[in-house]
């Protein structure tokens, strides 16, 4: 019987780390927070093969609704970009979130993961531009980069190839028309203008909801059509949660969705102290203007 050699193994492990996204999270998630272990659940097979669908020009459009604390933002806006880049350094990607703080927080991570030397040796093409190297932004020798924003910020003669917004409104201002509709207006009238190419260039929206009439929301009631990976924190019926090439997890009515991260008791009790708020940023079903829950003790 033949066995690898070490070498061989190490060279496996890196040709299957380079071709297989869910194995390069891991690797991301290990760099970023050493002293934890990725616990791999279904809902991240999910995610890296909805955001595979986008690297691969096959979905332009892509809404992913996760609760809080799900790794939405890891995968989506720092081990995504990365993967994206170290296959085509010419690849350009804006990330945008709700405030500074939280996009050069993105973009750091972003910038960790590429200086790692088993990066670089998954993607010797990879090499990063001595001509812009910051907090904001980072270009590749092949003029790809990664350029982070805010809602607010300036992109004013900026395009990407890949346009990701993460968070783009504060659970705070969640309740406020002003603010809701200045975001919505922002995705209308400044970021789809800058798609370098219309045709082939992609959006991906990642957040929990907040309100019916959040960017989600209104972008769902619009002409656009968009391939959305919802899953919420405990199911409400049963659901067929793609995770591959024509494979599936079978999610039943009731299903915790990450039991090991966030067990039932933890979230019936974050119901309990506001429901509102749960169905919302858990359940990802915030409750209309005007609609309005029945609560167990109004029942006589």
């Amino acid at each position: 019987m033949t066995t690898l050699s070490d070498i061989e193994r190490l060279r496996l492990a890196e040709a299957f780390c380079r071709s297989d996204f869910v194995s390069f999270i891991y690797q991301a998630f290990r760099t970023l927070t050493p002293t934890s272990t990725l616990q791999i659940n279904y809902h991240i097979w999910s995610l890296a093969y909805h955001l595979e669908l986008v690297r691969l020009g096959i979905v332009k459009r892509l809404i992913i609704n996760l609760p809080p604390r799900s790794l939405k933002s890891m995968v989506t806006s720092v081990a995504f970009p990365a993967f994206v880049l170290g296959h085509d350094p010419g690849k350009r990607v804006i990330v945008v979130s709700y405030g500074t703080d939280l996009a050069i927080k993105l973009n750091n991570d972003f910038r960790a993961v590429i200086n790692e030397p088993w990066f670089q040796l998954l993607f010797p093409m990879f090499r990063i531009s001595r001509m812009k190297n910051t907090e904001f932004e980072v270009t590749t020798t092949r003029n790809g980069y990664r350029l982070a924003s805010s809602i607010d910020g300036s992109l004013t003669g900026r395009g990407g190839d890949i346009l990701i917004v993460d968070d783009p409104l504060k659970p705070a201002e969640a309740l406020s028309d002003t603010r809701r509709e200045a975001v919505n207006n922002w995705y209308n009238n400044t970021l789809i203008s800058r798609l370098d190419d219309v045709q082939t260039g992609a959006i991906i929206v990642v957040m929990q909801r907040l309100h019916d009439d959040d960017l989600t929301g209104s972008l769902l009631r619009s002409s656009e059509n968009y391939v959305q990976l919802t899953l919420p924190a405990i199911a409400e019926e049963q659901q067929k949660v793609p995770i591959a090439p024509n494979r599936y997890h079978i999610r039943q009515a009731g299903e915790v969705l990450h039991p090991e991260r966030m067990p039932r008791s933890y979230l019936e009790s974050l119901r309990s102290l506001d429901p509102d708020t749960f169905v919302a940023h858990y359940q990802q079903t915030p409750i209309p203007p005007g609609g309005i829950i029945i609560k167990r003790k109004w029942v006589r």
